[in-house]
């Protein structure tokens, strides 16, 4: 398809990188992008661009990249618990300063022949356009006025995003409890001398600090910032947090039915969210950009290229998607799990969503991976067949254990404490423990050791998991992860 005029509205990572290879891809075409915002301000700190994404980018479009690489700052990643320490090697990932991130795509954009609105909000309606991408955010009024189909999750958990003026040595993932509840954060370096510090908690420990009460208004809250200053204080260094319209806040994870209607096509998170802990908005938005070009390259008509993005794209990021939900699931739990050896925190944190196999996992970080197997089973482990190693671990299960066959969706919703009740009245009456079983599919076994863990935490006793030896990988960390104690294989 050889379109005549595009209108991206919205001028974040996603539209303006969009805009560009629209351009690149048809030099004949008018390409221009409204943005409501004046330019050159924005809102937020750094940005994180990972391996998958950087391949992707330097296949698309490598001048852009070289740029964004240049800016950002490589980083490892450190969890941090206690005192203790446990780091992962990572030099791939780059942490990139919005306003610098913003600053070169416009650069870019322009350098295409892009034309470049500021200041005006715009409508899909009103534009002149043979095509509209609608790249205007999780708050979408494309997507709330259109025939998408939207559906929005609002997480359980709060987060804020703040920043501090000096960088971080690695990405740091650090608890802290205070006098309220367990605060965490996700920090990360970019750039010079500055570092993003997303800030997360639960809805009780955000009351009980009082949190719940409305500031004024002021751009940022202040009185939180403070707070979580002196909370963080180790991990700061001194210096003070920083706010950017910074407010405590619900992950919405967005699902749309349809991507497109008529002329018009959502891109990035105006079509789909992934939570923070595993997806980036940016890396969807810009790898969604890519596949929508491809589509209209590739494709005779617009309903045909539309559906072929969605086709070529929706698998990945429900794929995506769906690794966040675990993952955002983890993190909202995250304080019960502060007792474990900060070497098997960071096993059960990496292998948390399945997406990273055991054994991938000892390749790449082999001194953290042998720590975890050492403090599960008091001796060190070989230097290879780690899985059946795990496995084959001497154990046997008590008689009558208690059999826990229910197939839920999210172990921590109200399903889940179900569970832990019924779990806590055997305890009572005299249960050793609980064999969990069910489906085989790899997502049910997945849940299952989620909710296996929540019954171990909060009601005891030995926990036995059943399921298919296909899935040995994820068995065995399950038992390195401590979500459960002994393992059986089924067919």
């Amino acid at each position: 398809m050889q379109p005549r005029r595009v209108a991206v509205l919205g001028g974040g990572p996603g539209g303006l990188y969009a805009a560009r290879l629209f351009k690149l891809a048809f030099p004949s075409c008018e390409v221009a992008v409204h943005e409501q915002g004046e330019p050159n301000t924005t809102f937020g700190f750094g940005v994180g661009l990972a391996a998958g994404t950087q391949r992707k980018l330097a296949a698309a479009d490598p001048d852009t990249l070289r740029d964004l690489v240049a800016a950002g700052r490589r980083h490892d990643m450190t969890l941090r618990v206690g005192g203790h320490v446990a780091r992962v090697r990572n030099d791939r990932l780059i942490g990139v300063a919005r306003t610098e991130l913003l600053a070169i795509l416009q650069r870019h954009a322009e350098k295409a022949g892009v034309i470049l609105n500021f200041g005006a909000r715009r409508s899909a309606a009103e534009l002149d356009a043979d095509l509209v991408v609608a790249a205007d955010g999780v708050g979408s009024a494309t997507r709330e006025q259109g025939p998408f189909g939207a559906r929005i999750e609002p997480g359980r958990g709060l987060y804020l995003w703040c920043g501090a003026e000096f960088a971080l040595d690695d990405a740091v993932f650090a608890p802290v409890r205070t006098e309220h509840g367990v605060f965490v954060t996700h920090a990360y370096p970019y750039g010079t001398g500055h570092s993003t510090f997303l800030i997360e908690t639960d809805e009780d420990t955000w009351r009980r600090a009082g949190f719940d009460v409305t500031p004024g208004d002021t751009d940022s809250d202040e009185v939180s910032l403070q707070y979580l200053a002196d909370a963080f204080a180790e991990q700061l260094r001194g210096h003070r947090l920083i706010g950017n319209r910074t407010r405590w806040s619900r992950f919405r994870t967005v699902h749309c039915e349809r991507w497109s209607a008529g002329k018009t096509v959502l891109l990035g998170d105006a079509a789909h969210t992934a939570h923070f802990s595993i997806g980036s908005g940016t890396k969807l938005a810009m790898e969604d950009a890519i596949g929508l070009v491809e589509a209209l390259r590739a494709t005779g008509d617009r309903p045909s290229a539309f559906a072929a993005y969605e086709a070529a794209r929706r698998p990945a990021v429900e794929r995506l998607q769906e690794l966040a939900r675990r993952s955002r699931l983890w993190w909202e739990s995250f304080p019960s799990r502060m007792h474990l050896p900060v070497e098997r925190l960071m096993v059960a944190y990496m292998t948390r969503a399945g997406n990273v196999p055991l054994e991938r996992f000892a390749a790449t970080s082999p001194d953290v991976v042998s720590a975890a197997l050492t403090q599960y089973a008091g001796t060190p482990p070989p230097a290879d067949g780690l899985v059946d190693w795990v496995l084959d671990q001497p154990a046997a299960p008590p008689e009558d254990l208690v059999t826990i066959d229910d197939v839920v969706t999210d172990p921590w919703d109200e399903t889940g404490d179900a569970v832990v009740a019924r779990a806590r009245e055997a305890r009572e009456q005299g249960a050793p423990g609980f064999r969990f079983t069910g489906p085989g599919d790899r997502g049910a076994v997945l849940t299952r050791l989620d909710l296996a863990e929540r019954v171990r935490l909060e009601a005891g006793g030995v926990i036995l998991v059943a399921g298919p030896a296909a899935l040995r990988e994820d068995l065995a960390a399950g038992l390195v992860s401590a979500r459960a104690d002994l393992i059986e294989e089924t067919a």
